[in-house]
């Protein structure tokens, strides 16, 4: 197995210049659909290396936020200042027909690298992501965690600096789900990137990220923030991450 600072040297660079530096910063931002309000004067900030986690029911806008911080969308009112960011969406959306290297090593291809290239880079950091030996592997021969590694090797390839993760695992099973959150936490330990994670899962958010920023029903509006002072990695039964799960399910209710 690679070295624990391996990853560094054969990922693609996180950005150049003042974008790694940036952070994501909202202010009283807006955006509709037709006739409905998606969200109504969020501001949001995540500082560079942080984990912001977002949270809040069905419909309030939290893919709409990300996809806001991505570029994908512009809003309707308010600001919107982030680095360069890639969005990884719930499902893995890998290539069936290709390996698991090729799958992974996508976002090289895309900024320009040659096949053989982008294998060469990818290739080292498999171990590092739980992968080694599955190189070949196809999609369908892949658990649904593995999947996900695959997916989250391959966001980290694209090399911007702002990670935006929409529910990354909510397709996992509870087991799983448990191992690749901690899992998770190994790796932004290892390449730290700013980070916007959306989640239903109040208990993940706490587990993961240094503050949790808690959305009302639609139209979304940010109704708490929650700082998490004790530094990761962190067990859903260490008391202040059930304190602070029980802090935004509070704010959760209607």
């Amino acid at each position: 197995m690679p070295a624990k600072g391996a990853i560094q040297s054969t990922m693609a660079p996180a950005a150049a210049g003042s974008h790694h530096d940036e952070g994501v910063r909202l202010v009283d931002v807006s955006r509709r659909y037709g006739r409905v309000e998606a969200l109504a004067g969020v501001s949001l900030r995540a500082e560079p290396g942080e984990v912001v986690a977002v949270v809040g029911p069905s419909g309030c806008g939290k893919s709409t936020l990300l996809e806001l911080v991505c570029g994908l969308q512009a809003p309707d009112g308010g600001t919107v200042s982030a680095g360069r960011a890639v969005l990884m969406p719930q499902r893995d959306l890998l290539l069936p027909w290709a390996s698991a290297l090729d799958n992974a090593a996508l976002a090289l291809r895309v900024r320009g690298a040659s096949r053989r290239e982008a294998r060469e880079r990818a290739a080292p950091v498999f171990a590092e992501f739980g992968l080694a030996g599955f190189e070949a592997a196809r999609p369908y021969e892949l658990s649904g965690g593995m999947r996900q590694r695959v997916a989250f090797l391959r966001t980290l390839l694209a090399g911007a600096p702002v990670l935006c993760l929409d529910e990354p695992f909510g397709a996992l099973d509870a087991i799983s789900r448990a191992d690749m959150q901690a899992w998770l936490a190994g790796a932004l330990a290892r390449e730290p990137r700013t980070v916007l994670l959306v989640t239903h899962d109040v208990e993940e958010a706490v587990v993961l990220a240094d503050r949790v920023l808690v959305l009302s029903r639609r139209p979304g509006r940010v109704v708490a923030e929650l700082e998490v002072p004790s530094p990761r990695p962190r067990r859903p039964t260490d008391a202040d991450v059930v304190a602070l799960r029980a802090r935004a399910l509070e704010a959760l209710r209607p």
